[in-house]
């Protein structure tokens, strides 16, 4: 793939974000719909999508700390720096919070669930929207996560605005989510 293709696709996937569309794309583990967070109507066309239940919530990724700042200064320095040291990286963590994730990303809860990623592409994505994301796995509720584009698009085809091509990462199992201030795991290993 040429460094300009790459370019055009970055920048049309970053267009349909702005524009309140849904990308659908690789991530760490498996391919994800992300949306922007504070559109409202693009995180009801996901939930719509995966038929999720909006109080769960759904996590965010970021291509910077810095993004994140206004979340973590309420923190302990000791958690900052237990954050800062695991990202970027495949480590979600649910963090405190009363304003500002919108509350269509949070759901019922008081908190927030973020990660910095390593993956190349979904840190480009969120670098060229020049945003957080939303981010969730690319499957209707109840099913396995989609691992490839083709899987993503079988299951829902021209319900996604944009797809995102690329390899997912290496790692085996969606990200280990934890709770930023107990530090105990919610999900994964």
């Amino acid at each position: 793939m040429s460094a300009l293709f790459s370019h055009y696709r970055l920048h049309t996937a970053a267009t349909v974000l702005k524009n309140g569309g849904v990308v659908s794309h690789p991530t760490e583990a498996v391919w994800g719909l992300a949306c922007l967070p504070d559109n409202r109507k693009a995180v009801e066309k996901i939930w719509e999508l995966k038929s999720r239940d909006p109080a769960k919530g759904v996590l965010l990724i970021c291509d910077d700390v810095r993004r994140l700042a206004p979340l973590l200064d309420g923190l302990p320095e000791d958690v900052r720096n237990t954050l800062a040291a695991s990202w970027p990286g495949p480590n979600t963590w649910v963090i405190p919070d009363q304003q500002w994730a919108p509350v269509w990303v949070r759901g019922i809860h008081q908190s927030v669930a973020v990660r910095v990623t390593d993956h190349p592409l979904a840190a480009a994505l969120c670098k060229a929207a020049n945003s957080c994301l939303v981010s969730t796995s690319a499957n209707p509720a109840g099913r396995e996560p989609a691992r490839t584009q083709h899987e993503a698009q079988a299951y829902f085809a021209k319900g996604v605005d944009y797809y995102l091509s690329g390899a997912c990462g290496d790692l085996g199992q969606p990200t280990t989510i934890r709770d930023a201030l107990s530090g105990k795991i919610l999900r994964g290993s």
